[in-house]
């Protein structure tokens, strides 16, 4: 099938802030009809990131939406970046407005979340953009919304 606009859906996030070490989780990226997800760290402003203080983004993933379901997604359902990772780095302070990269998940959960995790000098602002494709119906609507934890 070569129609890709009818069959995917995207999703962008809303702008979280992080700081420091605190982990800091996106809304939940609802995936039922869909088999197929990309998530992709989109950057803001990053300041005082530098290899020592620059912040990661991973999968969890859970089939409920309670927030202490969620756990790290296995590298076995995660699909490796461009640059052979299972995870999104920014270590640079120039990074300000860039689709940093992406992952892809594999997994069976319904649930999945990006969660943001810095370091002492993290000081940036960040959103995820998820492409959902592979749909069990083709979706009325190619822009979607997350999901809050509960």
């Amino acid at each position: 099938m070569r129609d890709l606009i009818s069959n995917v859906r995207l999703i962008r996030g809303a702008v979280q802030t992080l700081s420091g070490t605190t982990q800091n989780n996106s809304a939940l990226i609802d995936r039922r009809g869909f088999s197929a997800l990309a998530v992709y760290c989109e950057t803001g402003t990053v300041t005082d990131a530098g290899t020592a203080s620059g912040f990661t983004m991973k999968l969890q993933h859970s089939d409920t939406t309670a927030a202490a379901d969620f756990v790290d997604v296995d590298t076995a359902d995660l699909i490796p970046n461009s640059l052979g990772n299972r995870t999104v780095t920014v270590t640079a302070d120039t990074d300000d407005d860039i689709l940093a990269n992406g992952v892809g998940y594999v997994g069976s959960k319904r649930y999945v979340r990006a969660a943001f995790i810095g370091t002492t000098g993290t000081n940036a602002e960040v959103q995820i953009l998820a492409v959902l494709g592979e749909p069990a119906i083709r979706p009325t609507t190619s822009v979607g919304s997350t999901t809050a934890a509960t």
